[in-house]
Parts: structure tokens; C-alpha cells; sequence
């Protein structure tokens, strides 16, 4: 009879990385939820400052491990100082974008070796997030963008350089 382990190498490995606000980490958990519903073992990134939001506001029993599904946190380049994460959002994500690509690839390699886990099979960053993909391609895993705006929100933004061209934005004050 096979060990009780080999079951579990067997399993795809997803690790899912939201941008640290709530409006992208809300959506990127129901998918993690969904996928481990569906038998993949989910690893669910947060970023330093986000988990020490959701262990506030929630409790230390919100990230309680059940089989297949675990929380693992890496830095995300904001100072200590600030105890609820950076309001201004542009320096949220150039932290992110600086700090998260060697974390995440220390994850992967770290989880890689970790008895009882399988390997990471593929990774799923938030759009806003879209280093992750480069860091992911770097180490032969697939990779996908999850973006968890509407769609009448994802055309702005996908036309903000047209705005910017055409100076509509940044708006001229009065």
C-alpha cells in the first residue's frame, strides 16, 4: 500500500497572491476556497502588514491551517511604523513591486522543501500584482493574473494611459 503521503504529492499545488487591500484579498480567497473544495492544496500569500490586519480584526483563528490549505505571509517593503499598512496606494505598490519578488520566490523554493507539502504547481497573483508572473515564469511555473475589479473597472484600466495622453488625469485643481 502506497505511503499516506503519496496522495498528496499527486496533488496540484496553487499559490495565490492578492494585493494587500480588501477589496482584492476578499475575491482571491473565495477562489482559493473554491479551488480547495476542488481538491488542490492552497497556499494563500499575505503580505506582512495585511496579516496583522486580518489577526485584529479577526482573530488568530482565521488563519487556522486545515489540511490542504495554509496561510503563509512574506514583507511587502512598508515600515514598521505603519501598524494598518500605507494609505497612499502608489507607495504601496512600488513597495510591493521592490520587496514581494525575492519572498515569493523564497516561498516556492522554501515550500518545495517542506515535508508534507507538494511541490507549488502554479501560481495566481492579483493583477495588481503582475511581478508575480515574471518571478513564476523565472521558476518554470505557469502563471495567471486574477483581477478582481468589474469589467467596466478593468477597460479604465486598461485605458489610463489614454487618459493620462489626452491629460484628463492627473485632475487640474480649482
Amino acid at each position: 500500500m502506497a505511503s499516506s503521503q503519496q496522495p498528496d504529492k499527486a496533488k496540484p499545488h496553487v499559490l495565490l497572491i492578492p494585493f494587500p487591500a480588501q477589496g482584492h484579498v476578499n475575491p482571491l480567497i473565495r477562489l482559493a476556497k473554491a479551488l480547495h473544495m476542488r481538491s488542490f492544496h492552497v497556499t494563500f500569500v499575505h503580505t506582512e502588514h495585511n496579516h496583522r490586519r486580518l489577526l485584529r480584526s479577526r482573530g488568530p483563528g482565521v488563519v487556522e491551517e486545515v489540511p490542504g490549505f495554509r496561510f503563509e505571509t512574506i514583507p511587502d517593503g512598508l515600515p514598521l511604523a505603519e501598524l494598518d499598512g500605507i494609505q497612499d496606494i502608489w507607495k504601496l505598490c512600488e513597495a510591493t513591486r521592490r520587496t514581494c519578488p525575492g519572498h515569493v520566490r523564497e516561498l516556492v523554493e522554501r515550500l518545495s522543501r517542506t515535508h508534507g507539502i507538494p511541490p507549488v504547481t502554479c501560481v495566481i497573483a492579483d493583477g495588481a500584482m503582475g511581478f508575480v508572473v515574471h518571478v513564476a515564469k523565472e521558476m518554470g511555473l505557469p502563471a495567471y493574473l486574477f483581477f478582481t475589479t468589474s469589467a467596466c473597472g478593468f477597460l479604465a484600466y486598461l485605458n489610463f494611459d489614454q487618459l493620462a495622453k489626452r491629460g484628463y488625469v492627473p485632475f487640474k485643481g480649482k
